[in-house]
């Protein structure tokens, strides 16, 4: 098994604090928003087996079926399947969607068609991929997930006594559900930017002045002034997890992320289709073609298991995320099924193998290789349905 060494992402919507207090060091005093661990070309991880630091995505390229497994590679081929990070958010991430599996290849291959750099602002698809994820609590969390009911929304909009959310209100009611969603939600990203900004800035008046369930989007307008985002997140579900709570988005599912740290799990893949809360490219009629118009109630997740390793189950062969709470004098605990794994440590000290982990300290155990966990502290596993 292999010591991780990570690196940090400074997008701006990163916590100044909460990374650095988790990895015990000081505060550079700039956004630290995602700690990556794996072998995604954006920022691989790095190992070193006595000959200096390699990339992860390097080592497992020169030999995949000694690294992953030959169950992995004939069912996802030879790359690592996920990504594994501890995001933190300090700021509202922006409200966003991922393609399904056809979508991405279908969106990466017309990309590449028209010759439209990787690396373009206005490129959508970044890779071939699909990019569902899971993303479980460390410290309380704040984000939206999945269309509120549109009576909900209406309800929503109404009770802000604001002249230009009406017509949205009213198609609210006026249509059954999935088709009153689209409707809405294309208005709002289509409508003229300047009246859009008039009534983002009469929305966060009203919500200051009302508080309660209004001062998140009151919140928002803070940080994304004008933004039809404001506005598009009023037709999602409002979620706050706890510690060691977890949810899981699939294709197609609206979310934004507020505030809190926690782990995220997700394919290997960096595809967003943005509909607002961000500087960056929105493209409303690709993002339209992607978004799935269907009112759910979130589910929060918790995970499963007595006394050993706790899973935390999801639909999906990507990857797989689980938890143990290491005690001392507890039996070690012994992992290894022929598939990869990145062990993260988020508490305490825990001892994998011959490594001592402290929190946010990270190992890459390949297939076939077995190790003990024992200790005081908590541990995430991810690793791959095989």
């Amino acid at each position: 098994m292999d010591r991780l060494t990570n690196t940090i992402r400074p997008y701006a919507w990163g916590s100044t604090t909460a990374l650095p207090t988790l990895l015990g060091v000081e505060p550079t005093g700039e956004p630290q928003a995602e700690l990556w661990m794996g072998a995604h070309p954006g920022a691989p991880s790095r190992v070193d087996r006595g000959a200096g630091e390699r990339s992860l995505a390097e080592v497992i390229a020169a030999d995949p079926e000694g690294e992953l497994g030959a169950a992995t590679v004939a069912k996802f081929g030879p790359r690592l399947p996920f990504l594994f990070k501890i995001l933190a958010a300090g700021a509202p991430l922006s409200l966003q969607v991922h393609p399904d599996l056809a979508q991405a290849k279908a969106g990466f291959e017309d990309e590449e068609r028209r010759g439209i750099p990787i690396d373009a602002a206005h490129r959508n698809y970044k890779d071939p991929n699909h990019k569902p994820e899971m993303i479980c609590a460390i410290t309380p969390f704040d984000g939206l997930c999945g269309f509120r009911s549109p009576q909900a929304s209406a309800d929503l909009f109404e009770g802000l006594g604001v002249g230009s959310l009406k017509p949205y209100a009213d198609l609210l009611r006026a249509h059954p559900e999935e088709a009153a969603l689209r409707e809405v939600l294309t208005a709002v990203l289509s409508a003229d930017r300047e009246q859009m900004a008039r009534t983002v800035a009469e929305t966060a008046a009203a919500a200051e002045r009302l508080g309660g369930e209004y001062a998140t989007y009151a919140a928002l307008v803070h940080e994304y002034p004008g933004d039809p985002g404001v506005i598009a997140a009023m037709l999602l579900n409002h979620v706050r997890l706890q510690p060691g709570e977890a949810l899981f988005l699939g294709a197609g599912v609206p979310h934004a992320y507020f505030d809190g740290l926690g782990v995220e799990l997700l394919a290997n893949s960096d595809n967003v289709l943005r509909a607002g809360l961000t500087p960056k490219h929105v493209d409303v009629p690709e993002l339209l073609k992607i978004v799935k118009f269907e009112p759910s109630d979130p589910t929060v997740m918790r995970p499963e298991g007595d006394g050993g390793e706790e899973v935390y189950e999801a639909p999906i062969d990507e990857f797989r995320l689980s938890r143990f709470l290491l005690a001392p004098g507890g039996a070690p605990q012994v992992l290894g099924d022929g598939a990869p794994q990145i062990l993260l440590c988020t508490a305490g000290s825990v001892q994998a193998g011959e490594l001592a982990l402290a929190p946010g300290g990270s190992a890459f155990v390949p297939a076939g290789e077995k190790v003990e966990l024992s200790g005081n502290g908590t541990v995430f596993r991810a690793t791959v349905v095989v």
